[in-house]
């Protein structure tokens, strides 16, 4: 299919340049009121109500359709595992630029399908929210890429994340170090010694266990490195169910020490494939740190078992409704427990016991309710 069938197909299938176009504008405008968030969620609501087919029907058997929902808070959440069981798209999946896939670790060899027609809306999520949340001011540094690129992990969007910070704010001798044959040590060593020698600030960025595996081999060599004032590091993704797994607090103590960057200025990236936004801390100096997003997405803590808001300062389930998500459903539901605080959310770990057995009941109702329609 070329690219002009490609793109009347999906808009014959629904996709809405003009809400595309205001969701664009919304993004890129420095923040928002509580009214134009709500007006925004609604029209994206009403939007994936039409063409989204299994949204649908979960959110008829819940009694919420466009008439009745009057609230962003209203709009039902989508258990994430959805994803892996359903095509949440409001076009034609062969009609989408880009399919990004989980690792489908929880579930045998099933991934989760997050289906982008374009990458226009994901791409000024991440670099808007980017340059505010990490570069801190600085227009580009030197950049260390400890993830594969996106020839290696077409389908991984944190390929596509570190591609994007690496372009657009990385120095023309930003580079990765990892590929087919893993990590580039030798290399990403000598870098660090000129990194050193230079007094500029430099940025280290990849998957949380990369960082795990790079600590261990260095530690092995008896290497540790001072990096000038102002660098910075980002980790995202934890390690667990990697080959070794860290407590947090020993995990940036361990990363302070190697690179000589305050914890401070140790950054945790939280996202997730069915996301198209991502939240950051402050820094880790102080376990567990607050992590908050951009005016496009809000959160809430949700009692699994009756779905309804958790008082604020306890504990439930995460959910998000990421407006940026405006191809699939704009409002999921995690597996990832937290708590509420001033500056954004705690993020505490994933569900289990109770919490976990509400979650699991959540995509239930919703596979029973998207095959029932589908058999109908």
């Amino acid at each position: 299919m070329n690219d002009t069938s490609t793109a009347m197909q999906a808009k014959a299938s629904g996709l809405d340049d003009a809400l595309v176009a205001d969701l664009l504008a919304f993004i890129a405008q420095p923040g928002s009121t509580d009214d134009a968030f709500n007006a925004l969620a609604l029209r994206l609501f009403a939007h994936q109500f039409q063409h989204n087919a299994p949204f649908q029907r979960y959110c008829q058997q819940r009694g919420r359709t466009p008439r009745t929902v009057k609230n962003w808070r209203d709009i039902p959440a989508v258990p994430i595992n959805a994803f892996k069981d359903l095509t949440l798209s409001c076009v034609p999946p062969d009609a989408c630029e880009r399919v990004f896939m989980t690792s489908g670790t929880t579930r045998g060899d099933v991934k989760g399908r997050h289906y982008h027609p374009h990458l226009q809306v994901y791409d000024l999520s991440m670099t808007r929210n980017f340059r505010q949340r990490f570069m801190a001011g600085a227009e580009r540094m030197r950049m260390g890429l400890l993830f594969p690129d996106e020839q290696l992990m077409p389908n991984s969007s944190l390929a596509h994340y570190l591609a994007l910070a690496l372009h657009a704010f990385g120095t023309p001798e930003s580079r990765y170090f990892m590929d087919q044959d893993g990590l580039q040590l030798e290399d990403l060593c000598e870098t660090l010694r000129q990194v050193q020698r230079s007094g500029e600030p430099f940025a280290l960025l990849g998957a949380s266990y990369s960082f795990v595996h790079l600590m261990d081999a260095l530690q092995a060599a008896g290497l540790q490195f001072q990096l000038p004032a102002g660098s910075r590091l980002l980790d995202t993704g934890g390690f667990k169910g990697q080959s070794r797994e860290m407590d947090m607090e020993a995990f940036y103590v361990q990363l302070s020490a190697t690179f000589g960057v305050p914890r401070s200025q140790c950054i945790n990236m939280y996202g997730m494939t069915e996301l198209s936004t991502q939240f950051y801390d402050d820094g880790n100096a102080v376990l567990p740190s607050p992590k908050s997003g951009p005016h496009w997405i809000r959160s809430r803590l949700l009692d699994p078992l009756s779905g309804q808001e958790a008082p604020f300062g306890e504990r439930g389930i995460l959910a998000h409704c990421d407006l940026g998500n405006f191809n699939s459903v704009t409002t999921i539901l995690t597996e990832d427990v937290g708590v509420a605080v001033d500056d954004g959310f705690l993020l505490l770990g994933r569900a289990q016991g109770a919490q976990a057995k509400g979650c699991s009941i959540a995509v239930d109702d919703f596979l029973r309710a998207a095959q029932s329609g589908a058999a109908a």
